[in-house]
């Protein structure tokens, strides 16, 4: 099971990874664009934030994964493997889980009012489709969660070890 998880919380950052490519290649054409011809498109600028939130919301989990988010290494590389476990089952039961509920709780009715609308970009010219922006805001939670459950694992198998 949570080698599945990590896989396909790896897909979706390989993924995030792709749209980082993209979004360098899509900047220097607008640099270009701009500075060699004068011209500017705003739907193309707007792309590039897209992608930017994009590798961000799609990459945490894969950050999670890898170990990759800030931690107090100070009190944590003192304890066993065992202790280090505990400390970590219970930042993800008391901590970590119920902070991923609350931001998909709290974001799921924004995002579903924005696809009701199907909302557009406010600037003339820009994207038709901020409603795929917002769902990012859920999406990101549920990744979370799915690399969650793997963390868990993992630390239930230390545990009963």
């Amino acid at each position: 099971m949570i080698k599945a998880i990590e896989f396909f919380i790896t897909k979706v950052a390989q993924f995030a990874a792709l749209l980082s490519l993209l979004m360098v290649l899509i900047t220097c054409g607008i640099v270009l664009f701009r500075y060699a011809f004068n011209q500017g498109n705003i739907a193309i600028q707007e792309l590039v934030m897209y992608f930017h939130a994009s590798i961000f919301m799609l990459g945490v989990a894969y950050t999670m994964q890898v170990g990759g988010h800030v931690r107090v290494d100070i009190f944590y590389q003192k304890y066993t493997v065992k202790g280090k476990a505990w400390l970590d089952l219970f930042g993800l039961l008391f901590l970590y889980i119920p902070m991923m509920i609350f931001i998909f709780w709290v974001c799921k009715d924004y995002v579903l009012s924005s696809w009701e609308i199907f909302e557009e970009s406010r600037e003339t010219g820009g994207l038709a489709f901020v409603y795929l922006l917002k769902s990012l805001m859920i999406i990101m939670p549920i990744l979370m969660l799915i690399q969650g459950m793997a963390e868990l694992l993992k630390q239930w198998t230390i545990l009963n070890d």
